[in-house]
């Protein structure tokens, strides 16, 4: 249970890395509006070269965002949503686990704003 659970935290984390660069962030964008596109065509909509849109490719799918497939001689990428999904609930568990502790601040102070009354 505690290595699942470690698992998960360290795909989040691979995320969360990734999406921090905004030019990763973009060809992410590209790539869910396009369904599917090769580096050079990726290249072609970004102000960076075909080298640099590979290296982002790569960090993408190190943290399970993207996958490349080759077909002949090129490698088609597409979008993986399995591991935004992952960070998305993360992020949303988190949340809740705040709200909550938001609540029972909000309530204890309430409570004691009542009391010296």
């Amino acid at each position: 249970m505690m290595d699942e659970r470690r698992g998960a935290v360290e795909a989040v984390d691979g995320v969360l890395a990734a999406l921090a660069d905004p030019m990763r962030r973009r060809l992410l964008d590209l790539l869910a509006a396009q369904g599917e596109a090769t580096a050079t065509t990726l290249a072609e909509r970004l102000p960076v070269s075909r080298q640099a849109v590979v290296k982002h490719l790569g960090v993408l799918d190190a943290a399970g965002l993207v996958s490349g497939g080759r077909v002949g001689r090129e490698v088609r990428y597409t979008v993986r949503p399995a591991a935004l999904d992952a960070t998305a609930r993360w992020m949303a568990a988190l949340a809740d686990d705040w709200d909550r502790r938001l609540a029972t601040i909000k309530r204890v102070a309430e409570a004691a704003e009542r009391d010296s009354r």
